[in-house]
């Protein structure tokens, strides 16, 4: 007799899968709901906000041409200047020469411990320690003095330094050289990122020293320089309210504590300085976020992805080809 031998496996059984409860998740988002509801009820129904005399004030033009001319116009110079001079201390720090690696580390630890609304009040006061500022031969009396002359004068031009050394160019110094301290950390963890071999490869090449660091190491380095750079930059932002102490009068805070103190009641304009804050830097958050993408491009999960996305392509088109590049 012929048997029929059969090889077919039984199917398992379907896996009968049990969502895991979370109930702490359901109790977080009830208490979220609740405050929520209890904040959104006090900015409703609370007088002491003054919704209507604070839209009325705080796009005065006063306060406007603060913006414009105080907030964004010291955040913009400030982290120019920061940026610059940071790159050049983070050079300076990665030098071969024990000279430029002390005065580098010097400076940031200086700049980095003192506070900044302290270097504000420093810088709009350095006109006591010299109340002229002038070109010419340091000494000049003195020297004089030495040859007989009474009344030697090599001194061209000058001006106040209490005239100078406020207001806007004091807190341009302060918030700048401050700012460099960090950027120069900023700037050296980038640099150290890349790999060395690629500037043993560029010296091998011929490549100098600066041509390495400018078109080898500081593009791959930007990748890891560009997010804390728009972190300080939101940081610098809202640093400029400091300047109320030099003090800066075209500026945002500035402006809108002037209409408080003027009708008695700061509140509603201390609330329009946060949605000022808030709006501006929501600006900056977007334009980090596009910048961060940019020198992002060939990194991380997106490139992995798209790689992927690629291969299937490829071996749907071409029969199972290789991935396209």
């Amino acid at each position: 007799m012929a048997t029929d031998i059969t090889d077919v496996r039984a199917r398992p059984e379907p896996i009968r899968a049990v969502p895991v409860r979370h109930p702490g998740r359901w109790v977080s988002i009830a208490v979220l709901a609740v405050l929520a509801a209890m904040f959104i009820h006090v900015l409703l129904t609370n007088k002491s906000f003054k919704w209507s005399f604070m839209f009325d004030n705080m796009f005065n033009p006063p306060v406007i041409d603060g913006m414009l001319r105080g907030t964004l116009a010291m955040t913009i110079c400030a982290m120019l200047l920061g940026v610059t001079l940071g790159a050049v201390i983070a050079v300076m720090r990665l030098s071969d020469n024990p000279v430029l690696r002390s005065v580098s580390w010097l400076y940031t630890w200086f700049f980095r411990a003192v506070p900044r609304v302290v270097l504000l009040l420093l810088f709009g006061n350095l006109g006591i320690l010299w109340s002229r500022l002038e070109l010419g031969v340091p000494f000049d009396t003195q020297l004089g003095s030495l040859f007989g002359i009474s009344a030697l004068h090599l001194r061209i031009g000058g001006m106040n330094s209490r005239d100078l050394l406020s207001g806007f160019l004091a807190g341009l110094l302060a918030l700048a050289l401050s700012e460099a301290g960090y950027m120069a950390e900023i700037v050296r963890a980038g640099i150290q990122s890349v790999d060395p071999g690629q500037g043993e490869a560029a010296e091998a090449l011929g490549l100098g020293r600066g041509q390495t660091l400018r078109r080898i190491v500081l593009p791959q380095a930007m990748r890891v320089i560009v997010p804390p750079t728009g972190n300080e930059t939101i940081a610098m932002l809202k640093d400029t309210a400091l300047l109320i102490n030099v003090p800066v009068i075209y500026e945002l805070f500035f402006q809108l504590d002037a209409v408080g103190k003027r009708v008695f009641d700061p509140f509603p304009m201390y609330v329009a300085a946060c949605i000022w804050y808030l709006a501006l830097t929501s600006l900056l958050l977007v334009g980090q976020y596009f910048i961060e993408r940019h020198f992002s491009r060939g990194y991380g999960q997106q490139t992995r992805a798209r790689l992927k996305l690629r291969g299937l392509a490829a071996e749907q088109g071409g029969g199972g080809g290789g991935v396209a590049t």
